[in-house]
């Protein structure tokens, strides 16, 4: 396209000062470099450069379409690098973090069964249910659940997760079920990292805090308390899916159940470019979408 030629050359020159130097940097000739250029001005009917045997400079009219020439240039580069990075082989270290139990028990063998497709990737993973600062601990990539808020890093969704209000049939025959929000004053609630629980009435969320008889934050201990039946907790489907199936556990008011939310990659913007971290996020969503 003519609209193009010169503007890789006019920047070059515009940014090293020197024909000769930009001719260098594009792999052309000092000739080709002044052509094009000169074909640039023609096309704008203005001149960009003030040229002499010593020197070369901006004139206004050259300062003035420069940084539009860079932003240019620059989105031409990415969109090449981006179309380079997709044919690439995952390859090198990845640097990932995941809350404890979820990253142990669900993200863990999905990550070891991507490092057996893809042997030329290494692994750094940190469990933890810290808020890590991924670009400051230098992170490819971060598994968070729930609501995100506004975070100021990219995130993809990677599947959903469902919460459930369970208790034991052996503390239902003691206790009853509850049947309505107000009735939960009457149970013995376990609260675990959130003190206040979640449900949906009438298409909106309302919040309850109960008076907990246990508050730990760990969601292990929560479950172990409910399936010796000290009392019911709202836990989420990875924690609770086999025992529900059991029959160990049981579900109540599913017609209050709080809306799914989110598991999420978070990751710096830059970093979904490189093919190790874009390859194993949408491995991650292939798997969490089709168990889900």
């Amino acid at each position: 396209m003519k609209q193009w030629q010169g503007i890789s050359e006019f920047v070059a020159v515009a940014q090293t000062s020197s024909f000769t130097s930009a001719a260098k940097q594009l792999g052309l000739s000092v000739a080709q470099v002044s052509r094009n250029i000169a074909a640039l001005e023609q096309r704008l009917k203005l001149p960009l450069l003030y040229r002499s045997t010593r020197s070369v400079s901006l004139t206004e009219e050259g300062l003035l379409y420069l940084p539009h020439c860079q932003h240019l240039v620059a989105s031409l580069n990415d969109a090449d690098q981006a179309i380079q990075q997709r044919s690439e082989k995952p390859q090198g270290l990845i640097r990932l973090t995941a809350p404890v139990f979820y990253g142990e028990h669900v993200i863990a063998p999905l990550v070891n069964d991507f490092l057996n497709q893809y042997p030329d990737c290494r692994l750094d993973f940190n469990l933890t249910n810290d808020t890590l600062d991924l670009i400051e601990g230098h992170y490819d990539l971060a598994i968070r659940l729930g609501h995100l808020g506004t975070p100021r890093l990219k995130a993809s969704p990677l599947g959903r997760r469902r919460h459930f209000l369970v208790g034991a049939p052996a503390y239902f025959e003691r206790f009853g079920e509850p049947t309505h929000l107000a009735s939960l004053a009457d149970h013995r609630c376990l609260t675990g990292t959130l003190k206040s629980w979640r449900f949906q009435v009438d298409g909106k969320v309302k919040t309850v805090q109960p008076n907990a008889l246990i508050h730990c934050n760990s969601g292990l201990a929560i479950k172990d308390a409910v399936c010796k039946g000290l009392g019911i907790a709202i836990l989420p489907d990875y924690y609770v899916a086999d025992e529900l199936e059991a029959g160990v556990l049981q579900e109540v008011m599913t017609e209050y159940r709080q809306p799914d939310d989110g598991i999420w990659a978070l990751y710096p913007e830059s970093r979904h470019r490189i093919a190790k971290v874009r390859v194993l996020i949408d491995f991650l969503k292939l798997k969490l979408t089709n168990n889900g």
